[in-house]
């Protein structure tokens, strides 16, 4: 019998990216789905290109409709999360939920999930009665699956890093902001005699113009366009963001890591005005010295998913760009040398596309070993 599994938050970015790709690998005949809404109540099933659901929207909110599921999968953001998850599981349900919002990640109960790096984990957690399964934050599980070998044969010391994060890993209504910010800017790069000025006047009435108070910002705060923000997520009290506070917690959680063998992982992140795919750059102290060529090798036979880019400025150049990454979900890593500071010292830069590996992909493969 198909276990019933009910979708929250399917509109969103991540919920539209999970079910494209959850319809290219034909996963909903293996299961009755079931669709949920916040606010399109009663409202026909979705409809993807020649594929249609059957059916009408149910409330999202009803804690009887949710408790006949077998498995939720939600989107739906962590307000939802926060209001629905202890009041559903006070109620007895004993079902399946799994979750791409962060709230429940470090809970005692939970497991983040990320198979090609702790399949086996989930499948002991399954046995063990775990009900809670969560997708991990998109720079850690995009950081996890490029340095992969390195963390399973356990030659890794210490990690610092600096990420540059797409807009589209804040929303879809900060990639619109990012577009509202473009259109506006182009009021002035669309006349025809602003590229007939001296390149110095075209600089300072462009920074005028972003300047101004009627720029659209509300979302960012700040302009992202031709400029960047260095700060991702709320403030932790040791002068970390909560997104670089996530790059340790998460990844030594997701490793099974105990506090005495926890591995270090520090850095900063930043906000970019690329579209989509989050960029990472990694400085990586090693337990021991290796050739770099095995360094490679290691890395690459790690997953089916993960590129060895040579360091070269051609290959780099195709291969470890966003536009190269974008809707693929390839793991290219790059840029690796050893550095001046010892022959323990690596560097690595990688790139992913944080609305798959990064969010999507690892709820889809959840459900799998869950039907």
């Amino acid at each position: 019998m198909k276990k019933k599994v009910g979708f929250i938050g399917w509109r969103g970015m991540v919920g539209s990216v999970l079910l494209k790709r959850m319809l290219e690998e034909k996963d909903f005949s293996y299961i009755k789905s079931i669709f949920f809404s916040t606010s399109q109540i009663g409202e026909k099933n979705p409809k993807f290109s020649n594929f249609f659901f059957p059916g009408f929207l149910k409330d999202a909110y009803n804690i009887e409709e949710l408790k006949k599921l077998d498995i939720i999968i939600t989107c739906q953001g962590s307000l939802y999360t926060q209001k629905v998850f202890p009041i559903l599981r006070s109620s007895g349900w004993s079902g399946y939920w799994i979750d791409a919002a962060s709230d429940l990640r470090m809970h005692k109960d939970s497991l983040i999930v990320l198979d090609p790096i702790n399949s086996v984990n989930i499948k002991k957690a399954i046995n063990n009665g775990i009900k809670t399964f969560v997708g991990g934050n998109c720079t850690v599980s995009l950081m996890m699956l490029a340095l992969g070998g390195l963390f399973r044969q356990n030659l890794i010391e210490w990690v610092t890093f600096s990420t540059y994060q797409a807009a589209s890993g804040a929303g879809s209504e900060y990639i619109k902001e990012l577009l509202k910010q473009i259109n506006f800017l182009n009021q002035y790069l669309s006349q025809k005699s602003t590229f007939s000025q001296s390149i110095l006047k075209i600089e300072k009435n462009i920074t005028s113009i972003i300047k101004n108070s009627n720029f659209p910002k509300k979302n960012f705060l700040i302009p992202l366009i031709l400029n960047l923000i260095p700060w991702i997520d709320s403030s932790m009290l040791n002068g970390q963001s909560k997104e670089e506070w996530k790059m340790e917690a998460e990844t030594n959680k997701i490793l099974s890591k105990t506090n005495k063998k926890r591995i270090l992982i520090d850095g900063t992140c930043v906000r970019v005005g690329s579209l989509r795919c989050h960029s990472q750059s990694f400085v990586i102290k090693l337990k021991k010295d290796i050739n770099l060529s095995e360094v490679e090798k290691i890395l690459e036979n790690d997953n089916q998913w993960v590129q060895v880019i040579p360091n070269n400025k051609e290959s780099s150049l195709q291969k470890l760009t966003p536009l190269s990454v974008t809707g693929t979900l390839n793991i290219p890593i790059g840029r690796l040398r050893k550095l001046s500071l010892g022959s323990k010292y690596l560097s690595a830069f990688t790139i992913g596309d944080q609305l798959l590996w990064g969010a999507a992909e690892p709820l889809r493969r959840m459900l799998k070993f869950l039907i």
